[in-house]
């Protein structure tokens, strides 16, 4: 799948703008993110950050999360916007992979530059599948 430059521009201005939601009062680190789903649907999330460290929430989670829980479970593409174009943790690559690794991933900086391209499976190699459960 390919996105066009629009479409890319639309997603990135969707994350940032998801950014300003965030809660990070500890780490400072914001991050938004927005998903879009194979219907056309759009899912926005930002990290929230909790006293009890390990409880908190990444921001690419959160959108996923909302798809699945609206039915949604084929994705596109997924944009991350961090201050510096920071890449998604383990944690939430592991989650993308559940749900397709052919998913197209963004990284970009507040500014809304995009840092980097990829899919799920070049951003997990060997990723553990449901496909490993059989």
């Amino acid at each position: 799948m390919n996105l066009a430059n629009e479409e890319r521009q639309s997603l990135i201005n969707l994350a940032r703008e998801a950014r300003k939601f965030a809660y990070a009062p500890y780490s400072k680190y914001s991050v938004g993110a927005a998903l879009r789903t194979k219907s056309g649907r759009i899912y926005t999330g930002a990290n929230i950050e909790n006293a009890a460290y390990p409880q908190t929430m990444c921001a690419e989670r959160v959108a996923i999360f909302k798809a699945v829980s609206e039915g949604e479970t084929e994705f596109e593409a997924i944009v991350v916007v961090t201050n510096n174009g920071g890449s998604p943790c383990g944690g939430c690559r592991q989650v993308m992979a559940e749900f397709g690794l052919n998913t197209i991933v963004l990284f970009a900086d507040g500014d809304g530059n995009i840092k980097n391209e990829m899919t799920v499976s070049d951003l997990l190699p060997e990723a553990f599948t449901p496909a490993h459960l059989l």
